[in-house]
């Protein structure tokens, strides 16, 4: 059902503390198999349209956060890399009249190495962005078909050098644990990815979520996923070879240098608030769990009667945030502060005898007062996850 229209009350408890700003682009040129993202593939996009639906968005947020330090945007989707660069300039330049950026404001685009877009990178840096998040997903033709992406490995490397020709910080996803993948196979694609260069990489095991093409496929029997034990093996090596590397894990999937971690990303990890716009958006402001309409033509309806497209907006409870701080949180290679979490919520996050047994496992550690998972335990997150929840 659909907020009604009225004048947002703006919420000045937390002015002066920081904030981070997800712009969801929802259109693809296809739609890939594994993926369960809010993406859809239009035969036209009105960018003026777009445009105007996005900032009023954006205002709606504006006026319910005042006073913050802006640190992050990052533009997702769906492929953002697809939106006329005059919209990114927009939103950047509403969200820093908005908000005050930080000196170090980060501002990344997710982009598709297709030729035609990655001609774009100048435009778009010239925009303001300032960090390209590339989808590469594999040097491998066979793989990239299996995958249903839309490019080829040297389109795809050649989008790179595009990237890193136009902004000072990029980052690439690679998806491995595919169908017939062993260590030596995946030991020379981490070789070939930690030689390009990046600051960041984003390794991501496949998973085969519901809903999506490639789980209809498993239940017809027309593939079957990387047995379990493979994929493990496979994670423990990007673990050695990303660390020798010099490009630690400090989350799950993501390997950094030291100071080039995502801060977009590390806000959502670390459970500050961020403003959520555009289509199937989340965000999480002073207390609020904030959705978007899903649909881009509902989006776009609703924003045309409210002046903000969402479609809910609920409390949080103290059991639900402390939860939530713990199931992002432990997905980090710092780890928590519990007691700084169970004082900011009013409630306890971990059993902490539960706590003990795993570290005497070793899949848990304690460091004064934080806790967090061995690179072992964050193979076990959600099992860990259901043992020590206070």
């Amino acid at each position: 059902m659909d907020l009604n229209p009225h004048p947002p009350t703006p919420s000045r408890e937390r002015e002066g503390e920081t904030l981070a700003l997800y712009v969801h682009w929802p259109f693809c040129v296809s739609k890939c198999p594994y993926c369960d993202f809010n993406s859809h593939v239009r035969e036209a996009v009105d960018q003026a349209q777009w445009q105007a639906a996005l900032l009023a968005d954006l205002a709606h947020e504006a006026v319910l956060l005042p006073g913050r330090t802006l640190t992050s945007i990052f533009f997702g989707g769906g492929t953002p890399s697809l939106m006329d660069p005059a919209t990114a300039e927009a939103v950047i330049r509403a969200a820093t009249d908005a908000w005050a950026p930080a000196a170090d404001l980060e501002i990344t685009l997710e982009a598709n190495p297709n030729s035609a877009e990655a001609a774009r990178f100048a435009d778009l840096a010239a925009a303001g962005v300032n960090r390209i998040s590339l989808g590469l997903q594999s040097f491998d033709d066979a793989k990239l078909a299996f995958l249903g992406r839309a490019h080829g490995a040297d389109e795809g490397l050649a989008a790179l050098e595009a990237a890193q020709s136009a902004v000072p910080r990029v980052s690439f996803d690679l998806i491995y644990a595919l169908p017939g993948d062993d260590s030596p196979g995946w030991s020379r694609d981490l070789d070939r990815a930690l030689a390009l260069g990046t600051e960041h990489l984003s390794l991501y095991q496949l998973t085969i979520e519901p809903g999506t093409r490639f789980a209809s496929d498993v239940a017809k029997n027309r593939f079957t996923p990387l047995d379990p034990d493979r994929a493990a093996a496979l994670f423990e090596l990007t673990q050695e070879r990303t660390a020798e590397a010099g490009l630690p894990a400090y989350e799950i999937s993501n390997h950094a240098r030291a100071g080039a971690e995502s801060r977009h990303n590390l806000t959502y990890w670390r459970y500050a608030d961020y403003a959520g716009i555009g289509p199937g958006a989340h965000g999480r402001r002073t207390g609020l769990r904030t959705v978007r309409h899903r649909k881009p033509e509902n989006f776009l309806a609703a924003v045309a009667r409210n002046g903000h497209g969402l479609v809910e907006e609920e409390p949080l409870t103290a059991e639900e945030a402390a939860h939530e701080a713990l199931v992002m949180g432990l997905r980090l290679a710092e780890g928590i502060d519990t007691d700084s979490l169970a004082a900011r919520f009013g409630h306890p996050l971990v059993d902490q005898p539960a706590v003990d047994r795993l570290i005497a496992l070793g899949l848990m550690w304690r460091s004064d007062r934080r806790i967090g998972t061995t690179p072992a335990g964050r193979l076990l997150l959600d099992s860990i996850l259901a043992d020590i929840a206070a």
